[in-house]
């Protein structure tokens, strides 16, 4: 899998500019403290609200070396009409800081991400979505909102949308965890036995994703597919052969953000 044209810089293709902002401290997942980041496209002119898509791992997302480079893919894809103009956001999981000498921090990254709960959602419309409000003019509508996330993260994002269909209606996942880490395999039945939702997934995936003492990987998406399908979701599926990592998301996420921002 290898990064196409649109996951690199173009010449005379406007950049879009990455802000860190300052340590998050949450008060919906108490004591937690988190690193995030903005960016804002150079089309932005805060006269027209914006689409929002919030990343979770976002320091993997915004990597601009690493597999996905989303802010690089956004400025491509923007500027070709492609895309809406949209804002991302990447937040990286909240952690526990070390309550003193010797002591170690804790991280809250399963607690957040595998639950099938809306804390998470509620985290987002209470907290962020303000805060990055306040500085942008963001749609309100769930048509303008995505979330994406890999492994962990792309079940949380999952997650958000089914509990939050108002808030969230576009979900991309990477190497999903819909395993039994936190009970996050009973998904594709309450798939089947719940009416259709307004959302729109993308899954990606790989026969070399992890098989552990939690489930099967590559099983537990396939489940998800054909559950999706079976409920007539407006779905698309992305078997490849690679393993536990985002070489195949990043090589597709050109193609997949311009899926499901499609009108």
């Amino acid at each position: 899998y290898k990064l196409g044209p649109d996951s690199l810089k173009q010449p005379g293709v406007p950049e879009g500019m990455v802000t860190q902002m300052p340590a998050w401290k949450s008060d919906i997942f108490p004591g937690t403290v988190r690193d995030w980041w903005v960016y804002v496209p150079a089309q932005y002119d805060g006269k027209k609200p914006a689409c929002v898509m919030i990343f979770q791992d976002g320091v993997w997302y915004r990597d601009p070396k690493g597999s996905f480079r989303v802010p690089t893919v956004f400025d491509n894809l923007i500027h070709k009409q492609e895309m809406p103009i949209t804002i991302g956001v990447f937040l990286n999981p909240g952690e526990v800081p070390a309550s003193g000498p010797g002591k170690k921090s804790r991280k809250n990254r399963s607690f957040e991400y595998d639950r099938l709960s809306d804390q998470y959602a509620i985290f987002l419309e209470k907290e962020i979505l303000p805060a990055v409000g306040k500085k942008y003019n963001l749609r309100q509508d769930a048509a303008g909102r995505g979330i994406c996330g890999i492994s962990s993260g792309g079940i949380c994002a999952f997650t958000a949308a089914w509990e939050r269909p108002d808030l969230f209606s576009k979900v991309l996942s990477h190497v999903g965890s819909f395993t039994n880490i936190r009970g996050g395999d009973v998904y594709p039945s309450l798939i089947r036995k719940t009416d259709r939702k307004p959302i729109r997934v993308f899954l990606q995936d790989g026969s070399g994703d992890l098989d552990n003492l939690h489930g099967s990987w590559p099983l537990a998406n396939q489940s998800m597919a054909a559950a999706l399908k079976l409920m007539k979701y407006d779905y698309r599926f992305e078997f490849g052969d690679g393993g536990h990592n985002g070489k195949h998301g990043g090589a597709i996420l050109p193609e997949s953000l311009k899926w499901l921002w499609r009108e």
